[in-house]
């Protein structure tokens, strides 16, 4: 038997009881005559003594050879500590080590295993099995699968089945980039691995399986950024015999299942946003409403006077800042600077101080009198202390550049609480949306979700303004999860497929197994996913997703610790009949 107990379990009341513990070595303080280890294990640390009046010398000699992350056995009795540590948990008491063994020696680890580390991030990636034993990553690691059981809870005691489907499947053209796999047995064929498990959720839908769901990895060949990686993890959930507020109601219980037993939150009602409320409310269809500083469209009320500048824009649109009046000249220049960068891509910024005695201090004083700013004041519901922000051109970029500015602001203010949950639904998203690049119509989430079914008459004549039977979950600013009731029959699918531009020949190529099926009696469907990841960060009080990932991918798909990707042997690829040409 390696341990009788963990390192984070002893107490006082174990006191005169015979131990064997095991674990790496997290400190050591040497005094000469007396030596204090510190071992820990996954649950906690506990302090071992060793001391030349109640040790052998051998003993002792040993216990001064070992380093840091060396793996170690103790056999002892714990014995009550003199310097009791409040903090600790074991810190009542400390083992009087009679036997010593190393089980594995370490080198010197190249970052400090704790809870604050001088590990920047590439190194403690490139070395990511020693940060998992820091208490950060070893807790949100556990935090996570105490997420994945209560989303498991949940759904089977609502009657889902969980069920596995393929990783290896067919590229389709429609969504992100597929990564594909090349087949040795098929010549020139390749598998694709799944950006989701949609066309199989369906296909058990039509197989009668009535409510799955899928904690599932999913794949997607695109560019990275903080809470994205190339490999993610996916709850997917389809249902049949249901309409669109069917699945919303399972899904706000999950998430309230959720909140309620991981942060012990009760949350109320999840209200209901429309995708162009949404848009002309805060710039984005994933609005934070944690905190107010709506958009205030000011067209009617500012493009009446010399400012050309407005006068030719498409939308002038402002946001009330709290507090914002008492910022210094200098501190405003900061954030026309702040919205003027490229990420951003503003051409500048108007703004106007509320002055605490009722009048009004601008930018553009030159144009406009106080009763203009007074009605942009109400406008954008701004008080006496606030700054109003304002923006304008063309209309799509506005919004966001106003929007990214609106977010930058709270971050600022202290307004986004990770602490507090503000759950909202966007529902009524476009079925269409129009990519310049290719000068034709995408699904805006994809080929199978149903139109609303009074708008199928406007696909012939305004694609554009066909509203789809889609709706996604926004926590605190974050999308968590999206989905739709799907088209169930051939037909309505073939004249989906059409208008995204596929020929029947290439539609029947791509789908005709989905397009078969419904056939046979497809039953009406729909389903959600949520991100996995990014759900258990935000609960986890963070918007980044890399710590709540055992071994993820740096921000160019990277995995430094294992070095790949990577190239293959030449026989490798000659077994697929892969040529590079180099």
């Amino acid at each position: 038997m390696y341990r009788s107990h963990s390192c984070g379990e002893l107490r006082a009341s174990d006191i005169n009881t015979e131990i064997t513990l095991t674990g790496w070595v997290q400190r050591i303080k040497d005094l000469g005559s007396l030596n204090w280890v510190v071992i820990r294990d996954r649950y906690g640390i506990t302090q071992l003594v060793f001391d030349e009046e109640r040790s052998s010398k051998e003993l002792l000699e040993n216990s001064k050879k070992l380093g840091r992350e060396f793996v170690i056995q103790v056999k002892g009795t714990v014995i009550e500590r003199e310097s009791k540590n409040p903090n600790m948990p074991t810190g009542d008491i400390e083992i009087l080590v009679s036997e010593l063994t190393v089980l594995n020696k370490s080198h010197t680890p190249p970052f400090t295993i704790e809870d604050e580390t001088d590990g920047g991030e590439d190194i403690r990636m490139k070395y990511r099995y020693l940060d998992i034993r820091r208490n950060p990553v070893k807790n949100s690691l556990i935090f996570r699968h105490q997420v994945g059981m209560q989303v498991r809870n949940y759904l089977s005691n609502e009657g889902f089945i969980e069920v596995e489907t393929p990783y290896l499947i067919k590229s389709t053209p429609e969504g992100a980039r597929d990564f594909v796999v090349p087949s040795r047995m098929n010549e020139g064929q390749f598998y694709a691995l799944p950006q989701s498990p949609q066309t199989f959720k369906q296909l058990l839908m039509v197989g009668g399986m009535d409510k799955y769901f899928q904690i599932v990895k999913c794949f997607r060949d695109e560019d990275l950024r903080a809470d994205r990686q190339p490999e993610f993890t996916q709850i997917d959930c389809e249902m049949a015999f249901v309409e669109q507020e069917d699945i919303l109601n399972i899904f706000e219980g999950l998430t309230r299942h959720l909140i309620s037993e991981i942060k012990g939150i009760n949350i109320g009602d999840f209200p209901r946003m429309t995708y162009d409320e949404a848009m002309q409310t805060y710039g984005n269809d994933k609005p934070d409403i944690r905190f107010e500083m709506k958009f205030g469209e000011l067209n009617d009320i500012a493009q009446h006077k010399e400012f050309n500048v407005f006068n030719t824009a498409e939308l002038v649109v402002g946001i009330a800042v709290p507090g914002g009046a008492s910022y210094t000249r200098k501190e405003i220049d900061k954030l026309i600077d702040w919205v003027k960068r490229p990420q951003v891509g503003a051409l500048g910024m108007v703004y106007v101080k509320c002055n605490e005695d009722g009048t009004y201090k601008s930018s553009v004083d030159k144009f406009y009198d106080q009763e203009d700013l007074a009605k942009w004041a109400k406008r954008t519901e701004a008080k006496a202390g606030d700054l109003i922000c304002v923006l304008s051109g063309q209309t799509n970029k506005v919004r966001a550049q106003l929007s990214a500015l609106r977010m930058e602001l709270a971050e600022r203010l202290g307004l986004r609480n990770p602490d507090e949950f503000a759950p909202l639904w966007v529902v009524d998203f476009p079925l269409l949306e129009w990519d310049e690049e290719t000068e034709r119509y995408h699904a805006m989430h994809h080929p199978f979700t149903s139109p609303k079914p009074e708008d199928i008459t406007l696909l012939d004549t305004k694609p554009g303004d066909v509203r789809a039977n889609a709706y996604d979950l926004v926590l605190n600013g974050n999308e968590i999860g999206g989905g739709s009731i799907r088209i169930h029959d051939a037909a309505t699918q073939a004249l989906m497929l059409n208008h995204l531009g596929f020929t029947p020949e290439e539609a029947k190529e791509q789908f005709g197994f989905l397009m078969d099926a419904f056939l046979y009696g497809a039953p009406p469907h729909g389903g959600i996913a949520f991100g996995f990841d990014r759900l258990v960060a935000i609960l986890g009080g963070q918007e980044t997703i890399r710590d709540f990932i055992a071994f993820p991918k740096n921000n160019s798909g990277r995995d430094i610790m294992i070095d790949a990707p990577s190239t293959i042997d030449n026989e490798q690829l000659k077994e697929l009949n892969i040529k590079l040409d180099l």
